[in-house]
């Protein structure tokens, strides 16, 4: 895995080494340059002179332009007090002239036994969490099943006002009626924002009131950069986090509830004959030990993931916020978990209370462009040396985010002939190979993973009140008839399912009976299913 300390004899490799190297040499002994532990060269001059300026000119590269220029002078000591400063300004304004590239907005490592921070970049600053949102709805809809005020096996219904959402969705036809049991892994598998919604307004009663009681949570946990403005994550500048904070939701949904992380740890799911897969699926099945939790992406956030992994009955997580695309978000993961399980120890998550800095500019997405095939190897790669290739000409132009995009699963990067500078990246014809690129700056695919099963299941409508005479009243009010055998006060409802332990996959298209089901594919087109309940229509005045 590429790092921040993956070297050229010992120069940190990026757009700055050469300014760095340069300033080692200027201020190291005159016969051997030694620039951060580099390995010393031997000065093939008179004393006082140097063929290499700096450890990082490589042999047979000592006339590319800024290092000619260096040649040109018989340096010492003296001399090099004016011209260094010189040649660091040419090669800043060079270096300043290059476009700028994606980089992470910002990310926070955590330990998820202890709350202890591994590392953190502008953990506090506000963010857009996008579809991150939908940890804390699940949250506060776990809650409710705690205190008995929701159960796995609830109606969930998709109103008018939930299936307006816009994709990523289900698109259930209005009135479509799910066990919230089921809800909730369309929502935090497939990111269905319509189901995030109907899942608010059957646990809060609307949509507000859903809202409200996400907004509490956030303020009982010291969430202090978060406001909730909708229960899914799709853009609106009101909704914040931070990476903190976010890390802080997903640290006590991991902890409290126990029972249900098996809800966010699954690649995809088959919904009768459709095929539904997370946008976390690879993360799922390169890294080791992975086991969740949820990505996101809005333009203005740039692509969004909390992750986790578990490692030896040690987890630990990571929060990622504002990556250039689906692959450095993927990469970056990788990195971080890793870093992450390398450490132990450090400041409490609660102990970073300062809100810093501003959210990302409206367009983030488009005024952050995405790595290159080239850069994403160059910065995440951990396989051999590679020969020269003119495939890093080729950018990234894939969304990994997105329904209908597709990875293709490649192999291990082979190894090439030595040369540690020049970028070979893997190409299938004249394509870049991006399921090969995948296996080198993630890893290969080490975690088998199937699709879940998921039907709408048999939903359990509240019981009517029952209505109670006013004592206070002498007028009398009509008792509620009883209810004749066969009949039903309400829509016809499938019988309700035998009792299932939390986490069961319900067998989609049989009944409790074991009878066959109509096709679940029937409420996404013209015919209702018989089973799916459904509004009367209002008579025409």
């Amino acid at each position: 895995m590429f790092s921040q300390t993956d070297t050229f004899r010992g120069i940190p490799r990026d757009r700055n080494w050469r300014i760095r190297a340069a300033e080692g040499f200027a201020t190291h002994p005159r016969n051997r340059v030694n620039v951060e532990g580099a390995p010393l060269l031997p000065c093939r001059l008179p004393a006082g002179f140097c063929q290499y300026p700096c450890a990082a000119v490589r042999p047979g590269h000592e006339d590319s332009v800024p290092f000619r220029f260096l040649k040109v002078f018989q340096f010492s000591r003296r001399s090099a007090s004016v011209i260094v400063p010189a040649f660091l300004a040419l090669t800043a304004a060079t270096v300043s002239s290059a476009p700028s590239r994606a980089d992470v907005g910002a990310w926070i490592v955590l330990d998820a036994q202890t709350g202890d921070v591994l590392d953190e970049k502008d953990a506090t600053r506000p963010w857009y969490p996008a579809s991150i949102t939908k940890l804390m709805t699940a949250y506060v809809a776990f809650k409710a099943i705690r205190e008995g005020r929701m159960a796995l096996n609830s109606a969930v219904t998709v109103s008018a006002n939930a299936n307006a959402e816009p994709p990523s969705k289900m698109g259930f036809k209005v009135g479509t009626r799910l066990t919230l049991e089921s809800a909730l892994k369309m929502m935090l598998i497939k990111s269905a924002n319509d189901i995030a919604v109907a899942v608010a307004e059957s646990v809060g009663g609307t949509e507000q009131a859903f809202i409200d009681q996400m907004n509490a949570e956030a303020q009982r946990l010291g969430l202090r950069a978060t406001h909730f403005v909708n229960p899914h994550g799709l853009p609106d500048n009101r909704q914040l986090s931070s990476a903190r904070d976010l890390g802080i939701i997903s640290m006590a949904l991991w902890r409290e509830f126990p029972e249900y992380r098996d809800y966010y740890n699954h690649v995809g799911f088959r919904f009768g004959k459709k095929l539904l897969r997370s946008a976390n699926r690879e993360y799922l099945q390169r890294v080791p030990g992975a086991n969740g939790l949820k990505t996101g992406y809005i333009c203005n956030s740039g692509y969004n993931v909390a992750v986790s992994a578990t490692r030896g009955g040690r987890t630990v997580m990571a929060v990622i916020l504002g990556a250039g695309s689906g692959l450095e978000r993927l990469a970056a993961s990788r990195e971080l978990i890793d870093k992450g399980f390398r450490k132990r120890g450090g400041r409490s998550i609660t102990s970073l209370t300062e809100i810093e800095g501003s959210p990302p500019p409206d367009g983030y997405c488009k005024s952050n462009p995405r790595l290159d095939a080239e850069e994403l190897v160059a910065r995440y790669g951990g396989g051999a040396p590679r020969k020269p290739s003119l495939a890093g000409l080729l950018s990234y132009g894939g969304n990994h985010d997105r329904q209908g995009s597709r990875i293709i699963p490649g192999i291990d990067v082979s190894t090439s002939d030595g040369d540690e500078e020049d970028i070979d990246v893997p190409k299938k014809g004249n394509k870049v190979d991006w399921g090969r690129i995948m296996d080198d700056i993630v890893g290969p695919r080490v975690n088998a993973a199937d699709p879940i099963a998921v039907a709408l299941g048999s939903p359990v409508l509240p019981k009517l009140e029952e209505v109670v005479r006013d004592s206070g009243s002498d007028v009398g009010r009509p008792e509620p008839k009883p209810a004749q055998a066969g009949a039903s006060v309400l829509a016809p409802v499938p019988a309700a399912a035998p009792a299932v332990p939390p986490g069961a996959i319900a067998n989609p298209g049989i009944s409790s009976a074991g009878k066959s089901e109509a096709n679940p594919g029937s409420i996404f087109r013209g015919t209702v299913s018989p089973k799916t309940p459904f509004p009367l229509v209002k008579p025409q005045q």
